[in-house]
This record gives C-alpha cells, sequence and structure tokens, in this order.
C-alpha cells in the first residue's frame, strides 16, 4: 500500500513536468526568463535545470507557479532517495520523511500562503541535516549515490525558499 502511494505521489509530482515539456527549446525568451528567476538562488545551475523542463508559454509567469515547481521537484527527489535510504541508518529513515511531510504539507497549502517561508526554511534545514551526515567521509557506492539525490532536495528546496523570500519582499 505504501509503495502504491509513493508511486501515485511521484505521478503527481511528475505531472506538470509531462505537461510543459513540449515547450520548445529554441524559445530564447523562456530561456532569459528562466535565468531572470533563477540569478538570485544560492544554486542557480540547479534552478536553471529544475524550471527548465516546467517553462512553456505564460505557464511560469505566475510566481506561484515556479515555487509549486521547485516544491515538486524536491519532493520527487526525497520520495525517489526514501527507497534507497532505507538500506542506511533510521535516523536519516525519519528525517527525509519529515522532509517529505513537509513538502507535502507546503505543497496542498500554497493557495493559502500561509507560512510557506517557515515551512520551506524547516524543510531546507532538515534537508541541510541530512546532507551533512554524509559529509567528511568515504562514501559507498549506494552512500554517494544517496548523497547526491539528497544534495539535490536541499539545493532545490533552498532555490524554493529563495524565491518565497523574494516574493514576498516584492509584494510589500
Amino acid at each position: 500500500m505504501a509503495a502504491t502511494n509513493n508511486k501515485l505521489i511521484i505521478l503527481i509530482c511528475l505531472l506538470p513536468h509531462i505537461l510543459f515539456s513540449s515547450a520548445s527549446a529554441e524559445d530564447n525568451d523562456t530561456e532569459a526568463y528562466v535565468d531572470s528567476l533563477c540569478h538570485i538562488t544560492k544554486y542557480q545551475d540547479r534552478c536553471v535545470r529544475s524550471l527548465s523542463s516546467y517553462v512553456s508559454s505564460g505557464a511560469m509567469q505566475v510566481p506561484k507557479t515556479v515555487v509549486i515547481s521547485l516544491l515538486q521537484t524536491s519532493l520527487t527527489q526525497a520520495i525517489v532517495t526514501l527507497d534507497l535510504l532505507k538500506k542506511l541508518q533510521p535516523y536519516c529513515i525519519s528525517l527525509l520523511i519529515r522532509v517529505i511531510n513537509k513538502l507535502t504539507m507546503l505543497l496542498s497549502d500554497i493557495q493559502k500562503n500561509n507560512n510557506l517561508q517557515r515551512l520551506t526554511s524547516t524543510a531546507l534545514t532538515d534537508a541541510e541535516t541530512l546532507v551533512s551526515k554524509f559529509q567528511g567521509r568515504k562514501l559507498s557506492k549506494l552512500e554517494a549515490m544517496i548523497y547526491g539525490k539528497l544534495k539535490n532536495v536541499e539545493e532545490t528546496t533552498s532555490n524554493a525558499l529563495s524565491l518565497i523570500q523574494h516574493y514576498a519582499a516584492t509584494r510589500h
């Protein structure tokens, strides 16, 4: 049952990517738009890679849509990583489940705009804690793969937080 739920969540998270992936790669306006969004983030290359596949004719003009796509990317990567992480420490599993729960809560409550910065910040803190568990030591192949996926979650969540903070600052 849990495996079915995970697959359903992944499918839901990938749906915008599937729908918007037909956008023309030759569209210079799209590339410039993504670059303009990502210039304020800490991990600009990751931001561009994450958003480029979602951008289509005007779909990403709404700031909330940009944040949703980054959070969906983080959530999808976290769910995929969870299955790999089951082979390691229980502490890491429970912490990653907290990240997944926070990202899921963010995506379900984003229309209300309640606590977006706080929830994203706490999800980022948990993701950073997970990444730190793998730093400074020799990693097995599995650990290195998990580390890379957790780093993706951390970077994409960080970018989402940067954009949330930017949008909040420009609204006031």
